[in-house]
């Protein structure tokens, strides 16, 4: 049976309310005005000591209680998607081309909700850090605030994060020790041959046969090169060459992009290193140039042990029986690993439902299940109240 503390339930027609505006007003990571002005505000009102503008639009809510010496970090991210939402509910996207398509929407009323609750109880002892991010779909968020000074103005013994999982159930939470997400990088081919007539392809050299070769190529990284033990993905997902209107000529050059994904540090060396001797030996074979370049955006999230004790005892006085202590890595990144590389970390999966229609993460039909609300903010709760016990030395 789930535990959630009266006050949650009580405040959840309000939390509700905020999730759907929410939802209604999406906005772009670095963007998040209006939202983080929102939780700001809400902030405020609990007494909480707010500060604005780390990493941009990002917000940092403080609340210290008792003489506890522990400090603790919770982690919401705010931004939305540049993409439509195709379902009619009363609260859509207000926004042509921008929508709540992975719930951070969700996860922005959760936290709050949790930090109404703990400022009204204060039934701890210690320092707690509502951290409130923008721009995690990609754009950086986390390492700009870190670089604007997050961890030296707001110190952490540790640091947590969720994320919703359509497939699990409201009342489920997944807390697994190791590897939760993967690395996200990107990678950029150039291809450069020369020229010529379509029909004369012997007076060049072609960049579109060596691209195919590369691209058939590829998937022997992953397939035969790494460790068949170690997960590891490699995709590509731009290909940009010729002219439609010009079926006659060989272009000069060809574009390629993509991604890459690891677990570990050493796959995630491995697969720099494997595409780029494949890009090179490529265009030696065919006689042409291959310009490389391998773009590290964010690192693996891996859970700490500690860390991810402490929350498994939070999810556990939440929603007893119902923690799943196994539950697989995803291959999406999440740039909460920024804030791991400070404090030990944990980052874990709430439960969101069903999967209405197939509406997953990034899906135009997608929408964060407010019946998730109660748990969150529970969880989040249980875990400042549990890791800073007030009867428990800082």
């Amino acid at each position: 049976m789930t535990r959630i503390p009266p006050a949650i339930i009580a405040d959840l027609p309000a939390l509700t309310a905020l999730r759907r505006d929410l939802h209604a007003h999406p906005e772009l990571g670095f963007e998040e005005t209006r939202t983080s002005a929102i939780v700001a505000e809400m902030l405020a009102e609990e007494g909480i000591q707010v500060h604005r503008g780390l990493g941009g639009t990002g917000v940092v809510g403080t609340l210290q209680v008792g003489n506890g010496t522990r400090r603790i970090g919770l982690r919401a991210d705010m931004d939305a998607l540049a993409m439509p939402e195709t379902v009619a509910r009363s609260y859509q996207s207000t926004v042509p081309g921008k929508m709540h398509a992975c719930g951070h929407d969700g996860h922005t009323t959760m936290l709050l909700g949790a930090a109404r609750h703990l400022a009204r109880a204060r039934n701890f002892s210690g320092t707690v850090h509502f951290i409130f991010q923008p721009a995690e779909e990609g754009r950086g968020g986390a390492r700009k605030m870190v670089e604007d000074g997050l961890f030296e103005q707001f110190p952490c013994d540790a640091v947590y994060g969720l994320h919703n999982m359509p497939g699990l159930s409201v009342d489920e939470i997944a807390v697994v020790e190791g590897p939760q997400l993967a690395s996200s990088d990107s990678w950029r081919l150039t291809f450069r041959g020369v020229g010529t007539h379509g029909a004369k392809p012997h007076l060049g050299r072609d960049p579109i046969t060596a691209a195919g070769t590369f691209l058939a190529a590829l998937q022997t990284i992953p397939g035969r090169v790494v460790d068949p033990l170690q997960p590891a993905v490699v995709s590509a997902c731009s290909l940009q060459a010729g002219d439609p209107r010009a079926l006659n000529v060989i272009p000069d050059v060809v574009e390629i992009g993509g991604t890459a994904r690891a677990y570990t540090p050493e796959v995630r060396d491995q697969l720099e290193a494997e595409i780029g001797r494949l890009a090179r030996g490529t265009a030696e074979m065919f006689g042409i140039e291959a310009e490389y370049d391998f773009i590290r955006r964010i690192a693996p999230v891996v859970n700490d042990a500690d860390a991810t004790a402490r929350a498994m005892k939070a999810a556990e006085a939440v929603v007893g029986d119902k923690v799943a202590r196994r539950f697989p890595p995803s291959t999406a990144g999440d740039d909460f690993s920024v804030f791991a590389g400070e404090a030990p970390g944990c980052y874990i999966w709430l439960g969101n439902g069903p999967a209405v229609d197939g509406a997953l993460h990034h899906n135009t039909g997608y929408d964060f299940n407010d019946d998730a609300i109660a748990t969150g903010a529970a969880y989040w709760s249980a875990l400042v109240e549990g890791e800073l016990a007030a009867d428990q030395p800082g």
